[in-house]
């Protein structure tokens, strides 16, 4: 029995950070191994498995597109915070110019992907665990298009 899954995936844009670009984000060509692996977490996980990413296909043609955006720079301290929960007047938002920075960020656009992925049993299964029950309970949350938390690119 096959332990392995078929998922197309997509979406108007995406961003997968290139580390190396500290400031300005900037995508890699298509998406990574380990976003694969979120992307199908994020549909079914379990501490009896793990993902294991196979092959990503692309299926549109790779393109890019820029956007700015506005980013705050500084941060309100907690300590600021717990003083206002205590009574203290001092401000506790960011409003001034000065802590406006506008990014640029290189995003691709219009992407799919088939991934196609196998999970392993880990040490952490119960008994009661076994490959095809948690086949089952892919294949039905897939069906029905279920996640725990929404997938994004």
């Amino acid at each position: 029995m096959s332990h392995g899954v078929r998922v197309r995936v997509w979406g108007e844009l995406a961003l997968f950070s290139r580390p190396e670009m500290k400031v300005e984000r900037c995508s890699y060509d298509m998406i990574t191994p380990s976003a694969a692996r979120g992307l199908l977490e994020a549909i079914y996980w379990h501490p009896g498995m793990r993902w294991v990413i196979d092959r990503i296909s692309v299926q549109k043609p790779i393109r890019f597109t820029s956007i700015r955006r506005n980013e705050v720079k500084s941060k309100v301290m907690g300590s600021k915070m717990l003083k206002a929960m205590n009574g203290s007047m001092d401000p506790v938002y960011i409003s001034t110019k000065e802590d406006i920075a506008q990014r640029a960020a290189l995003l691709l656009r219009d992407v799919e992907y088939i991934i196609e992925a196998h999970f392993a049993m880990t040490d952490c299964s119960a008994e009661g665990d076994n490959a095809g029950k948690f086949k089952d309970i892919i294949n039905a949350r897939l069906r029905k298009g279920a996640c725990y938390h929404m997938p994004y690119f």
